[in-house]
């Protein structure tokens, strides 16, 4: 199923999955006896999948199943069992069989791939093995090649479809703030949002170059891109970790962006990530707090080396010389960053389709520049023949 967000999870129960699936046909889960359930994590398999409010235990019909939380699966009378799996171990789906799965937000996974493959090699048992697949669509590759299978049946549901389920006035209050904005056709309305065609980095390209992390480093930094406030409502503070190579080209490590943080706990992360990759200095964006953000910085760790740094251009014209070096092949990424990855493909002239400050992309330039471009326009002195 390709749904909005809250689209139609109220239908998935334990005798019956809707027919808006991406997978093969509807079906009921008790008709099978070995099903595995994937999820991103174990914690979402289980808080979401099998006892949330619209998780299999909640809404089933007839012989309510029980979950043995030690041995991570879900039984029913009949003698049906589910075992819960997360998408971070992909190597655990090896050895046992199923005749049935289901899988839920899989753009959400990091290992997404690796993941489905092995599922698909589980799926053994019985005369017809099915599997449903429901998530949010997001323009990652597990999706497109999902969508190019001719096998696979699509179905699309909006965040409206089940409004019949949701809280009074929640659709109302989408609608209002994310109507017709690029992340609202993808959250409510389900649509599959490619690559903005003005962005400055294509998630082609991204995939392209990421997985490079065994260079030998010279120099790590962490890049910190401080938001104006530090409450519930402010903007995310950027937080991005990246290193030179020996051979002068650049290789980011981390997004460590945390969200409506105050500026101890922005700056703890920060410390943080710059002690765990042995980093060597933090580059921090004095604009918008100027001296305060070096200052806060020290607070929590006085001997952590700390260079501000000061933008006098636009987001667009400082990330143009960084893209330039991805198009060159000269930056690449240790490990996917889905959120850091998102805010690159949808950084238009104009910044993020939302509307919303572009907080990773800016530690990111930060990084690169720091990296690979400060310091190339300075005037050198060499001595002339004597």
């Amino acid at each position: 199923m390709l749904g909005g967000r809250g689209a139609g999870k109220t239908r998935l129960g334990a005798e019956w999955v809707n027919a808006h699936v991406l997978g093969f046909a509807p079906f009921s889960l008790t008709r099978y006896g070995q099903i595995a359930l994937v999820a991103e994590t174990l914690g979402d398999a289980r808080e979401v999948m099998i006892e949330g409010p619209s998780g299999i235990v909640a809404t089933s019909r007839g012989e309510r199943p029980h979950y043995e939380a030690g041995r991570r699966r879900l039984v029913w009378p009949s003698g049906a069992v589910a075992h819960a799996f997360s998408a971070e171990d992909p190597d655990s789906l090896r050895g046992p069989q199923f005749e049935a799965s289901w899988c839920d937000e899989i753009c959400k996974w990091r290992h997404a791939d690796a993941t489905y493959d092995m599922l698909q090699f589980a799926l053994r048992l019985g005369e017809r093995p099915k599997q449903i697949i429901t998530t949010t669509p997001k323009p990652v590759p597990i999706l497109r090649r999902l969508l190019d299978d001719p096998g696979v049946t699509v179905r699309r549901l909006r965040t409206h479809d089940n409004a019949e389920n949701l809280a009074p006035g929640f659709l109302a209050a989408l609608e209002e703030r994310y109507g017709g904005t690029r992340l609202g056709r993808q959250e409510i309305d389900g649509e599959l949002i490619d690559d903005r065609s003005d962005a400055l980095w294509n998630r082609a390209a991204l995939e392209a170059l990421t997985g490079g992390g065994t260079e030998e480093l010279k120099r790590i930094v962490v890049a910190v891109d401080p938001p104006a406030t530090g409450h519930a409502g402010s903007a995310a503070c950027g937080i991005v970790v990246a290193g030179a190579t020996m051979d002068g080209d650049a290789l980011v490590l981390a997004d460590g962006t945390i969200a409506s943080a105050s500026p101890t706990e922005w700056a703890a992360k920060a410390v943080g990530l710059y002690h765990h990759f042995e980093a060597d200095s933090i580059v921090a964006e004095v604009n918008q707090g100027g001296d305060m953000v070096a200052t806060v910085i020290r607070m929590v760790d006085p001997e952590v080396a700390v260079k501000p740094v000061r933008a006098k251009r636009g987001k667009w014209l400082r990330a143009e010389p960084v893209a330039a070096l991805y198009e060159q092949g000269r930056v690449s990424h240790a490990q996917r960053m889905p959120e850091l990855e998102d805010e690159m493909c949808d950084f238009g002239p104009d910044g993020l389709f939302n509307g919303r400050s572009p907080d990773r992309v800016d530690a990111l330039v930060w990084a690169i520049t720091e990296l690979l471009i400060a310091g190339q326009g300075e005037p050198k002195v060499r001595a002339i023949g004597q």
